[in-house]
């Protein structure tokens, strides 16, 4: 293995392995066409049935309810996903099964029938579980024995992640609200072929590197949809023994995980089908509230119980993690509304139709956002043929293929825009904003963390959702002249540029503390099952996002569209100060982590 490890280090790009780059490709295009797909998902099934591009016309809060379960299951897969890539398969194979069973999902959501698009959607949630986890695991492995450069590395990674999610968002969203939705999911699914393909014919760079399960696993955890952090777990007997799992723990663990997914799948069957799975009553609690109530106390036991095991300074450490990871319910519940509520917003509510000198200025900036990235990007591609033509030309030969229809795409895109009088912005269009500030901003906050001022963990949560409120009281107060129960307007779109800006600073304090402070707090033996507490935190948040986007229009019809995002505004706001004033508490459970 160190041998193939030193093969990839001799071919370099940008002072990093080929391999790398290829990888970086691979992630591009996956991303493209995930972001690509999701931003369309709530347009598509809320858009009117009469029109000139017909949606399926669903109230809103089925179409969250479907979108809550779905990305709450993109959390969850992955976990699986790793495990068989880790006994069974192998990264490499891994990740290529993940693109291909992508790619058939998008393929039968381009199709737009009832049952193609639920295919659709159940493929993509078993793909990214192959997908997510093994990718980032490669660049681990490829960097063991030379941790100096792992940073370094991922950097260069994540800007492939922003890059797909940007340019995904931007086409996809493009084509299917000019042309048709069919385009805009089918062009997902052509580029995540194209990243299956250009990653399998470079399966000779790699060597023998993610070729077959070792005797180390890695479990790849993303924070959120934009960022993911390695930790390397190490099975040993006598570790497990120290804390085994019972007899007990397993059941909690079993039945805590049907009664969640009978949850996830009841909610949306029972608004959109009609179909309900728990159709019983315990007082005014219905059947779902009952069994996800009843999960929830059987995990909290389950924890309870296995934490109490361990020697006090571990203890006091793995609660630390427990209050952070309750921390990230809290925000991922709001900032995932920019794949929902925010997204309506931008559709129903925003002013996105501009005229004379500002539609002009406006052509001209989204043209440098499109073109110089893609510019940046294509001398990358240009250096890695250089590099390893000779060994993977045919991989290479598929992403050049891929990056011409990219430059299509684009020129296509931008010529449209300059030939109109005026200019009117796709209601996708503001998701990129999220990718391009943290490709802008994070170089700051990376400087602000290596400083002196480099705050504390809980600091750094607190700031996170505070901006983040923040971010909502903007679009509060924007919203302040619509009139209760109002389902159209015209709100200027600086209110939603000026949420993104603040929503994704926010991001940036939060994303890079939670499983860096998990991998140094928690022992080796528990490391596995703290991941998936905090891949259940972060699915518990999707979920409850699309849940209270779905209340957009009750709200807004009994009190307003501006309390509507009040409530935003002062959740995380309060939970941010509680964060901030746990501060002492928390660092003396960490027991001098930094």
């Amino acid at each position: 293995m160190n041998t193939d490890i030193e093969n990839l280090f001799k071919d370099k790009v940008l002072g990093h392995p080929a391999g790398l780059f290829v990888l970086f490709f691979t992630e591009m295009w996956e991303r493209f066409s995930f972001y690509g797909m999701r931003i369309l998902l709530v347009l598509f099934l809320t858009a009117p049935i009469i029109s000139d591009n017909p949606g399926w016309e669903w109230p809103r809060e089925h179409a969250l309810a479907l979108i809550g379960t779905y990305a709450s299951l993109l959390y969850l897969t992955p976990i699986i996903g790793g495990y068989i890539a880790d006994k069974f398969t192998g990264y490499r194979i891994a990740v290529v099964i993940g693109c291909t069973i992508m790619t058939l999902g998008h393929a039968s959501m381009a199709l737009e029938t009832t049952a193609t698009f639920y295919l659709g959607l159940a493929l993509l949630v078993i793909g990214t579980g192959f997908f997510k986890p093994n990718i980032t695991s490669i660049i681990s492995e490829m960097y063991k024995g030379k941790e100096s450069k792992k940073d370094g590395a991922y950097t260069i990674f994540y800007m492939g992640v922003n890059a797909g999610a940007f340019f995904g968002m931007m086409l996809c969203g493009y084509l299917a609200e000019n042309v048709g939705w069919s385009w805009g999911f089918g062009l997902a699914g052509i580029f995540m072929f194209f990243g299956m393909l250009q990653f399998l014919m470079a399966k000779n760079l790699f060597g023998g590197v993610g070729a077959k399960p070792s005797k180390k696993y890695e479990v790849e955890l993303p924070q959120n949809i934009n960022e993911e952090s390695p930790a390397v777990v190490e099975e040993t007997s006598v570790d497990e023994k120290l804390n085994p799992f019972t007899l007990l723990d397993y059941i909690l663990i079993g039945v805590s995980a049907i009664g969640g997914l009978l949850y996830l799948f009841n909610d949306p069957l029972s608004k959109i089908g009609e179909v309900n799975l728990l159709p019983f009553k315990v007082g005014n609690l219905d059947g779902s509230s009952v069994v996800i109530l009843t999960a929830l106390v059987l995990f909290l036991i389950l924890l309870v119980s296995r934490v109490s095991r361990y020697i006090p300074i571990v203890r006091d450490r793995i609660i630390a993690v427990a209050i952070f990871g309750l921390f990230t319910v809290f925000f991922f519940a709001a900032f995932e509304q920019s794949l929902g509520s925010m997204t309506l917003f931008a559709r129903d509510y925003t002013n996105r139709d501009l005229v004379g000198s500002s539609a002009m200025i406006f052509k001209i900036v989204d043209a440098l956002l499109t073109t110089v990235p893609l510019m940046i990007i294509t001398w990358v591609l240009i250096l890695l043929f250089k590099k390893t033509y000779s060994k993977i030309g045919l991989s290479n030969i598929i992403l050049g293929l891929a990056f011409v229809g990219i430059w299509i795409l684009v020129l296509y895109r931008l010529n449209d825009k300059f030939t109109q009088e005026g200019n009117q912005i796709e209601a996708s269009w503001f998701g990129i904003l999220n990718s391009f500030f943290i490709i802008t901003l994070a170089p700051l906050f990376s400087r602000w963390w290596e400083s002196k001022y480099n705050p504390s963990a809980a600091m750094k949560y607190g700031l996170g959702l505070i901006l983040l409120g923040l971010g909502f009281a903007i679009l509060s107060y924007g919203t302040m002249g619509i009139p209760q129960g109002a389902k159209t307007a015209s709100v200027s779109m600086v209110f939603l540029i000026l949420a993104y800006l603040l929503h994704t600073m926010g991001e940036l304090c939060l994303s890079p503390v939670g499983l860096s402070y998990l991998s140094k707090l928690v022992p080796a033996r528990m490391i596995g099952f703290m991941f998936g507490i905090w891949y259940l935190a972060i699915a518990i948040g999707q979920k409850a996002a699309g849940t209270m986007g779905g209340m957009i229009d009750k709200i807004s019809e009994e009190y307003s569209l501006s309390i509507f995002f009040l409530i935003f505004t002062l959740v995380p706001i309060g939970v941010g100060f509680i964060s901030i004033v746990l501060n002492p508490v928390l660092k003396k459970l960490m027991h001098g982590v930094r």
